[in-house]
């Protein structure tokens, strides 16, 4: 049997129609860029969030950048972000100049902790930047309460958690801003690239629509410095089709995830994900941990199971990062997940007999 890590068509086929007549519908208009589209969207999307205000963008990082740009951080200032990330989050803030400090992870979530979080804070420190990994949110009360007390921003990266709820509230809500990611892995993916801002915060709406748009509010008038980081409105018809279904493609996410937990649940060699906080998984991913992780990811292949690692080679091992003094050893929590994880797959129909099989698979190599 071979089983995808990913099967995107398989979630397209059942919305086939609604997403045909979504782009007919823009096509049709022949308006691309910054139409009604974006702007219904932003409505939907700033209301599933819980936000007042959502701002549609060109991808993840520029969703990061420009909130970043927003609270107006830059050379000089510090911002803490998770040692073991995806490099985006870190990028943006490189971006700005400003520097980067990063903080291990629990390991047991994968998420920063905030235990550490505190002992990084000094005059410099101007934000805090908690990525909600592989679904799972970061621990927000306790975070929240760090900054309040140092006055930081708190900027969510929210890529991988949409739909995600603590405590009654959406993750993307917590902070004075959160960036997501559209990305068609994600839990809501375009057809393309794609992100957004999420805020309560009518001064960073207003930056943002600017910035986004050359630094324009009115076409050939630029009154700050923008760059050109716009979702456009095919994108946006489909995400508008794909967000009436995403609570429904997460609890699907859940459920699959139960099965795991439960075909795994005897195999003493593997780590199976830990929610330590009451906010809901939503499984963006589902990571394991095991020693053996490169013997056994070379085992599910010869069984036709495609797996990820998220992530291989964490941000302060990069060569891109080679002049930031973190060498190996730096960050042991975010190395030592580098070198255990691995992804399984997982996406809301995937059949029966597929999830079966994968768990089936990993425990016949432990026996």
């Amino acid at each position: 049997m071979k089983v995808p890590y990913i099967d995107l068509k398989a979630g397209h086929d059942h919305i086939k129609g609604e997403i045909h007549e979504a782009i007919s519908r823009v096509v049709e208009n022949s308006w691309y860029i910054l139409g009604e589209e974006v702007s219904t969207f932003e409505k939907a999307y700033a209301d599933y969030s819980g936000t007042k205000y959502a701002i549609g963008v060109g991808n993840g990082l520029d969703a990061i950048s420009l909130i970043l740009k927003a609270v107006g951080i830059g050379h000089g200032d510090e911002v803490i972000v998770p040692s073991n990330t995806y490099i985006a989050t870190w990028m943006a803030v490189s971006g700005t100049g400003a520097t980067i400090v990063p903080v291990e992870p629990d390991i047991r979530s994968g998420n920063i902790d905030p235990l550490a979080i505190e002992t990084k804070i000094n005059s410099k420190t101007k934000a805090i930047l908690p990525v909600h990994l592989h679904g799972c949110m970061a621990d927000m009360a306790a975070i929240k309460k760090i900054a309040e007390k140092h006055r930081l921003f708190v900027i969510e990266d929210n890529a991988q958690a949409q739909g995600a709820i603590l405590d009654g509230k959406k993750s993307g809500s917590f902070g004075i801003a959160g960036a997501t990611s559209f990305y068609p892995g994600k839990n809501l993916g375009c057809m393309g690239d794609g992100g957004a801002v999420t805020t309560d915060d009518e001064e960073i709406y207003k930056k943002i629509k600017r910035y986004r748009n050359y630094g324009s509010d009115i076409k050939y008038v630029h009154e700050v410095l923008g760059v050109n980081s716009r979702l456009d409105e095919i994108q946006a018809a489909i995400l508008k089709v794909k967000l009436k279904y995403l609570d429904d493609w997460n609890d699907k996410r859940r459920k699959i995830a139960e099965k795991y937990n439960a075909l795994l649940s005897g195999c003493e060699q593997v780590i199976t994900p830990e929610n330590i906080s009451d906010a809901s998984m939503v499984h963006h991913i589902y990571r394991i941990r095991t020693t053996q992780r490169d013997k056994f990811r070379l085992h599910l292949e010869n069984k036709g199971i495609q797996t990820l690692i998220h992530y291989p080679i964490p941000p302060h091992l990069q060569k891109a990062y080679e002049h930031l003094p973190f060498g190996k050893g730096a960050f042991p929590i975010a190395e030592e997940l580098a070198t255990t994880s691995l992804s399984l797959p997982l996406y809301p129909f995937m059949e029966e007999d597929k999830i079966a099989y994968v768990g089936e698979s990993v425990v016949s190599f432990f026996e």
